[in-house]
């Protein structure tokens, strides 16, 4: 399998607002860069977006390190927590509804498809790729505001 590494990051104005995100995909000395923006919708809706979009893109099962500063994605995946919701009829432990199933249903097809494991970072703290990622995602949304 080819190793991948993905870097992911929304941000949003206001939540919800303008919101934008971006993905940067590496693979040997390749690398793509991959950003969207919705004029009205929340932070968490573009941090699953951005996951989503660069784990489509994938033309055949990878192995993928993708890193993200997304509290969200991360422990929703590795604690498992959206693969109960989905087998309870997409409601989470306090019998409320789970937020962005249509999200959450793009990406768990995916993960069946590629080998990833998640890494968590601390947003706005140095790490090169996060920073460059939320550089792109505001100006995403930033674009949005301007027209």
């Amino acid at each position: 399998m080819k190793h991948v590494d993905i870097y992911t990051d929304g941000a949003c104005s206001g939540n919800p607002g303008p919101s934008g995100y971006a993905a940067i995909l590496r693979y040997g000395l390749a690398e793509k860069v991959l950003t969207g923006s919705d004029p009205s919708t929340t932070n968490n809706r573009m941090e699953l977006s951005a996951v989503i979009e660069a784990l489509s893109i994938l033309k055949e099962p990878c192995e993928v390190t993708l890193t993200s500063d997304s509290k969200y994605v991360i422990d929703a995946i590795q604690k498992g927590w959206a693969l109960s919701w989905k087998e309870n009829g997409w409601r989470k432990k306090d019998k409320k509804p789970a937020q962005n199933v249509d999200l959450w249903e793009s990406l768990l097809p995916l993960l069946e498809v590629h080998k990833v494991t998640f890494v968590w970072i601390k947003g706005h703290d140095g790490h090169p790729e996060n920073e460059r990622c939320d550089k792109l995602a505001v100006e995403q949304y930033q674009n949005l505001l301007k027209t």
